[in-house]
């Protein structure tokens, strides 16, 4: 005779659920932090504000056509100091962006005025030639292993020295394109036409940069070549992008630059570069610290933009402005690399 299933053994054996976890707290915002990444663009406003108020600038640094001269003076600057980025992100400098731009723009003046080539053409040359040059850069850097100090230098020396020897110390005023200049000095919504063109090539490098593989592979070489190899980069193809690229941005500014000024000077490129280079030393101090950025760079050019702009309408010796353009080089490169020090213990 069988028994009958007790209610205890007809219940099966239900697991007791696991008490539900508290919610994660947030990490603490950290203010050294935010000011590591955000101290650049608060000083800048500070030097906006102090410019704004100073009895002896305000009215004339407020007003709106000294920031629309102030920004078109800057849009070459910009460009050559996009050009930078490139070579920067894969762990080069390159000093032959100025003398790049300076070329290009005597290239540019020269197809038009000794050739008669239309502007696209004349253009389209300028283009050709940088890419060109950056080529010849990365393979030297790149393939044959030389020293990109030594090549990009040499290169910006042999550039300088072609243009006084093309142009004999002069300048190329005659057969420009009208519809070039009109860029440089004309405005489009209301804005200078070539501070448009000068943010449209940022934000296609801001692209390329962030938004790709390539820039990915890019940084990837310049923080470590051997460990990038080692996942499959090919770390020379990717050097020889970032020079051609380079080239490329160069020769742009070069274009914007005959743009801007109306005619090709016999100007060696060197003065373009210290303050295109000094912009984006300042880049790896602010928002993405540590790297190079286009954003960062483009803040960098405001910073000293508004600074020599403020200290030339309080009536500052001209030394002034150089001596704060070369204390921010050394203040990006300094605290750059503090930075790196820091993150490396």
């Amino acid at each position: 005779m069988t028994s009958e299933p007790t209610a205890a053994a007809a219940v099966p054996d239900v697991p007791t659920p696991a008490p539900t976890p508290p919610p994660a707290a947030r990490p603490p915002v950290r203010v050294g932090a935010l000011v590591e990444r955000y101290g650049l663009v608060l000083v800048l406003l500070g030097v906006v504000a102090f410019f704004s108020l100073a009895p002896a600038s305000g009215e004339a640094f407020r007003s709106p056509a000294n920031w629309l001269a102030l920004t078109a003076n800057q849009a070459v600057t910009l460009t050559v100091a996009l050009a930078l980025l490139f070579p920067m992100a894969a762990g080069f400098f390159d000093f032959s962006v100025g003398a790049v731009a300076a070329t290009c723009s005597v290239i540019t003046a020269a197809a038009m005025s000794a050739h008669q080539f239309p502007l696209p053409v004349a253009i389209g040359l300028a283009l050709l030639a940088g890419v060109l040059i950056g080529g010849l850069q990365g393979v030297l850097v790149a393939y044959l292993q030389m020293n990109p100090f030594i090549a990009t230098l040499g290169t910006a020396t042999l550039l300088g020295g072609g243009i006084f020897a093309y142009t004999g110390g002069l300048q190329i005023t005659q057969g420009i394109s009208p519809s070039l200049t009109a860029v440089g000095s004309g405005r489009w919504a209301g804005l200078p036409s070539i501070v448009v063109v000068s943010v449209v090539l940022a934000a296609v490098c801001w692209f390329v940069m962030a938004q790709t593989a390539f820039g990915r592979r890019l940084f990837a070489v310049g923080s470590n070549a051997a460990a990038a190899r080692l996942v499959g980069v090919d770390v020379r193809r990717v050097q020889l992008s970032a020079f051609v690229l380079s080239g490329l941005v160069a020769s742009a500014a070069g274009v914007l630059l005959l743009a801007r000024q109306g005619a090709a000077t016999a100007d060696n490129g060197m003065t373009m570069l210290f303050p295109a280079l000094t912009a984006v030393l300042l880049s790896t101090i602010v928002i993405d610290v540590g790297r190079p950025s286009v954003l960062g760079t483009v803040i960098g050019v405001l910073f000293l933009a508004v600074s020599t702009s403020g200290l030339t309408l309080i009536g500052s010796p001209a030394w002034v402005s150089q001596v704060f353009s070369g204390a921010a080089l050394l203040l990006a490169v300094g605290v750059a690399g503090l930075g790196r020090l820091r993150r490396s213990r």
